[in-house]
């Protein structure tokens, strides 16, 4: 594709075939045409020495390219078109019926990441304690990280691997301690991970947590945070890891509070204060972060639910973990991508869906794609997957597609990513066209923009010849 010069003439050059050439050399395969208002110019209307600049300009494109001339793609055919980038959200400890629990929306991602050219979420929706998934287009990004790619904030940047380093908590016994250095160790012998060092904290982090009683959301808070901060500015300076994991030593439940997510249903009691631990460690470090709880063993239950049943198999949570924080993408600020000029690092507008559920869209990272100005994602939001909250896309004030479940959220990502309206695909889905406003007759002698163009038109009338 080449440019025209004219200052009248901003559009792109299009390419077409050579029986449509026949006034430029063949060996070059293209005719230049200029598009202006409703005329167009083709080449038999422009002068020798603007077809030679526009040859020579295209030649010199293509030997840059150490490559021949080649033809116009056909359009359709996916090449030179953007990656399609799509953003799962399912927030956490909000009792959603699919990512509510140990890793039961990872089957969504997976599916998700058939679809799409690349898959951003959270850990929450792909950690599963003892067991996890790897997905090779799919960035394992922390909820406050996200939240600030949604905000245009930061940018992710992926990486071929990270170098991990652990804190574990004081407040974790030496044989459940012994159980997650187990773990780690395993993780580099079997996985390849690269996991560096560990440190304990210098004070028991003193884990609370509780169901915020307006919400019905899990959340809860840390006694010491000071220790954990002090612990991973240590890792970070003394070690050079890239990444953080942090196992801290939660209170242990009676089985009777843990009976409703034992069998599938409820809210996780653990997720709200989880994310408020690698919230911390993100806000202040801007590196990834994740954590795994450190909890005794529970007395074996033959009916626990499958939803909930990945947390039932070990010792600990941390495989997912370490496996989500080696390929997790660096978080780049906008003064890092300038001075550095980072290639392939993404920002919220290369975001092109966000798959939510539909009564979980007042999330800061939600609503920043959805009031964003210019070019907007578009905004699914799934009715089946349900959480206690009460943010409906209505109710927030913003534009969603609703659709039943995350069958049809594919479905919608297919058409979306092919540059079909979705609901074109639906009966009776496309209506008759708007009329935005009425455009008012305004005289060329009373508008100086029109007078501007006017003048511009007789100057660029000296490069038609008088045939036309």
């Amino acid at each position: 594709m080449a440019l025209c010069h004219s200052a009248l003439c901003p559009k792109p050059v299009v390419a077409v075939g050579r029986s449509q050439a026949p006034l430029i050399t063949q060996r070059f395969n293209f005719v230049v045409h200029f598009s202006f208002s409703s005329c167009l110019l083709t080449s038999s209307h422009l002068s020798n020495k603007l077809l030679q600049q526009a040859v020579v300009k295209r030649n010199g494109r293509r030997k840059a390219r150490n490559g021949p001339p080649r033809a116009q793609m056909s359009l359709g055919s996916g090449v030179g078109q953007r990656p399609y980038t799509a953003l799962m959200i399912v927030p956490t400890g909000t009792g959603a019926a699919i990512g509510g629990f140990a890793g039961d929306a990872l089957p969504v991602a997976r599916a998700m990441a058939s679809v799409a050219d690349c898959v951003i979420t959270h850990p929450n929706v792909l950690n599963g304690a003892m067991l996890y998934w790897p997905i090779p287009n799919a960035l394992y990004v922390e909820g406050y990280a996200l939240d600030q790619f949604a905000e245009g904030n930061w940018g992710l940047q992926p990486v071929h691997q990270n170098r991990i380093g652990l804190v574990l908590d004081g407040g974790i016994e030496e044989e459940l301690r012994l159980r997650h250095l187990q773990v780690a160790d395993a993780a580099c012998a079997t996985l390849g991970l690269p996991m560096l060092e560990y440190t304990i904290t210098d004070a028991p982090l003193q884990v609370a947590k509780w169901i915020d009683e307006e919400t019905g959301a899990s959340t809860g808070r840390l006694g010491r945070p000071d220790s954990l901060m002090r612990a991973v500015h240590h890792l970070l300076n003394s070690s050079g890891v890239d990444a953080v994991a942090v196992v801290a030593r939660f209170p242990d439940d009676c089985c009777e509070d843990l009976v409703d997510y034992r069998q599938g249903q409820g809210v996780d009691v653990l997720a709200g204060v989880e994310a408020i631990i690698s919230h911390m460690v993100v806000k202040e470090f801007r590196v990834p972060c994740a954590h795994a709880p450190a909890l005794a063993l529970l007395p074996f239950d033959h009916t626990i639910s499958p939803r909930s049943a990945a947390e039932e198999i070990g010792f600990t949570f941390l495989p997912c973990v370490l496996a989500g924080l080696s390929r997790a993408p660096q978080y780049v600020s906008k003064v890092e991508q300038v001075n550095h000029s980072k290639n392939g690092t993404l920002w919220a507008p290369d975001v092109d869906c966000v798959v939510v559920p539909v009564n979980a869209c007042g999330g800061d990272g939600t609503l920043a794609f959805a009031r964003r100005t210019g070019r907007k994602p578009l905004i699914i939001a799934v009715e089946e997957n349900e959480t206690v909250l009460h943010d409906t896309p209505e109710k927030v004030g913003i534009d969603a597609l609703r659709v039943a479940n995350y069958w049809e959220a594919l479905g919608v990502m297919a058409a979306h990513k092919a540059g079909v309206n979705p609901k074109a695909l639906r009966r009776d889905g496309v209506g008759h066209l708007r009329r935005s406003y009425n455009f008012s007759p305004v005289s060329l002698n009373n508008s100086n923009s029109n007078r501007k163009s006017a003048r511009s038109l007789e100057s660029y009338s000296n490069l038609i010849p008088a045939t036309i």
